[in-house]
């Protein structure tokens, strides 16, 4: 399992990449809310900083979760760019290639 914060780390790092690779393209395009939906195992840390924490579950790994709460979440994502001076309200373009598997 990952943790529903690494996943959305991920999804930035890709994003960013194709970003990158599609600075010099003729076509760009504007990415616009980007809408992930995952099924979370909620888990609690014992101790003075517990915290709460959502693994994203595989579908396969259901039955080992039998214990754990599991939820369905939508996360509605809207990716924006850093402007030249720094401020983040910019759309963010990009292009590139098909990769194999992409939809």
């Amino acid at each position: 399992m990952i943790e529903l914060s690494d996943m959305i780390r991920e999804l930035r790092q890709q994003l960013t990449s194709a970003l990158t690779e599609g600075g010099d393209e003729a076509v760009r395009f504007e990415v616009g809310p980007v809408e992930i939906e995952a099924t979370v195992a909620v888990s609690r840390e014992a101790g003075a900083d517990s915290k709460v924490r959502l693994w994203i579950v595989d579908a396969g790994a259901n039955g080992k979760l039998a214990h754990a709460q599991t939820q369905r979440i939508t996360v509605t994502l809207t990716p924006k760019a850093k402007g030249p001076d720094g401020s983040s309200t910019q759309p963010v373009l990009i292009a590139g290639g098909e990769v194999d598997g992409e939809r």
